[in-house]
């Protein structure tokens, strides 16, 4: 009777131990699948907050290129065709000297304004940065805000160019606008340069101007102090999966650096420096 019961116990212990094993088991599995869950939420909610950043920088260059488009027939092609029908209007006939020199200059200012309405005609959507690219995009922009006379720019690429995915330059081009709509607006420059570094692994952008600085807190606050259009740039870089360092101090002019990376870093944190 003793050894019945004890075969009994032994079944019953044997059975728990299963049970537990078996509900353990489950309980490994359903962990996974929410961790799985929650990743997978993530995913998609990360990859819709790209694609609000993309749109929203699709919409920004959009507006800042009609703004640009605007300014420069006014200012320029304007004036140019201005200056083209006031001369054909002054031409005399009997005054050949004059007529062929007067005829020249305008067809000289037509053709001026003809290249200067191809080359905004590149600017009308943003996919003029997927066709001209990065860097020639860059140079553009440079060139019109020298054309502008609100800065001296100048450009300097090293290293063998290469192109990233669409969406990537995109982004950082719309970052790139945004520091030199700082700059124009905030920093009291009458320099502006932009160096371009292609490396193995990354492009190394620096914008650096001559402006009067700002002071950065490196504390725990200090992000918070820097500025709405400040934070977005941060945000963006890190949106593709790159590094956003800003180096100033007061009367020294601002230094910003954009690291944009072949693969993703090791580690996709942003810095701030003074």
């Amino acid at each position: 009777m003793e050894r019945l019961s004890e075969e009994i116990y032994v079944i019953i212990s044997i059975s728990i131990f299963v049970l537990i094993l078996v509900l353990f088991f489950f309980l490994i599995i359903y962990l996974y699948q929410k961790r799985n869950e929650r990743y997978e939420e993530q995913r998609k909610l990360l990859h819709s907050e790209f694609n609000r950043t993309l749109l929203q920088s699709q919409l920004e260059i959009q507006e800042k290129t009609l703004k640009t488009i605007s300014q420069e027939i006014h200012d320029n092609i304007g004036q140019v065709l201005s200056l083209a029908k006031l001369n054909l209007f002054t031409i005399n006939p009997d005054d050949r000297e004059n007529f062929d020199q007067k005829l020249k200059a305008s067809k000289e200012l037509v053709s001026k304004a003809i290249v200067d309405l191809r080359d905004l005609s590149h600017t009308m959507n943003t996919d003029y940065i997927e066709d001209l690219g990065l860097m020639r995009s860059i140079e553009y922009e440079l060139e019109m805000i020298q054309k502008s006379g609100a800065l001296k720019t100048s450009m300097e690429i090293n290293g063998s160019v290469y192109k990233f995915d669409k969406q990537k330059e995109l982004i950082a081009f719309r970052i790139i606008q945004e520091v030199i709509n700082n700059t124009i607006k905030h920093a009291q420059a009458s320099n502006l340069k932009v160096y371009a570094s292609f490396n193995q692994n990354c492009l190394e952008l620096i914008i650096a101007d001559d402006g009067v600085g700002i002071e950065i807190d490196n504390g725990e606050n200090g992000f918070s102090k820097l500025g709405l259009g400040i934070k977005n740039m941060y945000s963006r870089a890190k949106m593709i999966d790159g590094n956003f360092i800003i180096k100033s101090e007061p009367g020294n002019g601002t230094s910003i650096t954009l690291t944009i990376f072949k693969e993703n870093p090791p580690n996709n944190e942003t810095n701030r420096e003074n």
